[in-house]
């Protein structure tokens, strides 16, 4: 079995299939986030580089006081979006931002600039070297890409499983509030996802995908449902873990896409 993530973004069930199914001789990944890519290729390849880089920015960021954390951060963020970094550099920069940014958020603005303000974390652990080694054995068995989620379709055929994780469809226009990517994941892209998954099932691909449920605000939208009406959709309760008030986040109904009924 080949198991692919068209948007792999923190890899949380990538990690977990790998190690649960040993039956998965193949796993290929991708996202169009070229320096979350970076990340994991360095991670893959030179994962004791990495953590010299991410141990001297911890032991830094740790010695100082709270507005000269945040001055830290900031002056981390500017090097980030520079752009004109190695890739050791990159992936620790990458990590550290991710560590010590407000809820852990990925958002870029129109530019493709990381804005995340910084968050307030008495003691964040920058470098988890056991993990970050744990990781590296992982991505040996994987295939790592960047570019648009439709070209991982060349490998589509029998006994190849794909699990789609995009952007969400954003629930009300002010729950809009992050962008992974500078173009953005607009209704078109949606659509666009539906006729990939039209795609490679008709190559007998297996697929899962989840998204988020616009019935959670209004019963009368059935954009999903209408979209994937050729195949099966169930809706889930998942937990909601990023929201500017603590009271918003908990129990939220997911939706989860497949064109095998029983796969979930």
């Amino acid at each position: 079995m080949i198991y692919i993530e068209p948007f792999v973004g923190g890899g949380a069930v990538l990690f977990w299939i790998l190690q649960e199914y040993p039956n998965i001789t193949k796993a290929i990944i991708n996202d169009i986030n070229e320096e979350l890519i970076c990340t994991y290729r360095v991670i893959k390849s030179d994962v004791e580089n990495l953590i010299v880089e991410l141990t001297r920015i911890q032991s830094e960021y740790l010695a100082l006081d709270t507005v000269a954390r945040k001055d830290y951060f900031l002056s981390k963020r500017e090097l980030f979006n520079g752009r004109n970094n190695s890739a050791v550099e990159t992936a620790a920069l990458f990590i550290f931002l991710n560590r010590t940014c407000f809820n852990g958020l990925y958002r870029v603005n129109s530019k493709g600039e990381f804005n995340v303000p910084h968050g307030r974390y008495t003691n964040p652990k920058i470098c988890d070297e056991g993990t970050l080694r744990a990781d590296s054995s992982v991505l040996q068995r994987v295939e790592i890409l960047c570019g648009d989620f439709a070209q991982t379709g060349k490998y589509a055929g029998d006994h190849v499983l794909y699990y789609f994780d995009p952007p969400y469809r954003p629930l009300t226009e002010t729950s809009a509030f992050t962008s992974y990517a500078k173009d953005g994941f607009d209704d078109r892209e949606q659509i666009r996802l539906r006729d990939f998954c039209e795609q490679i099932a008709q190559h007998k691909s297996l697929f899962v995908a989840s998204n988020s449920d616009p019935q959670n605000v209004n019963n009368g939208d059935d954009f999903f449902d209408h979209l994937y009406k050729m195949f099966s959709i169930k809706r889930v309760s998942a937990a909601r873990m990023i929201n500017s008030k603590r009271n918003g986040r908990g129990a939220i109904s997911e939706i989860m896409i497949s064109n095998v009924a029983n796969a979930y």
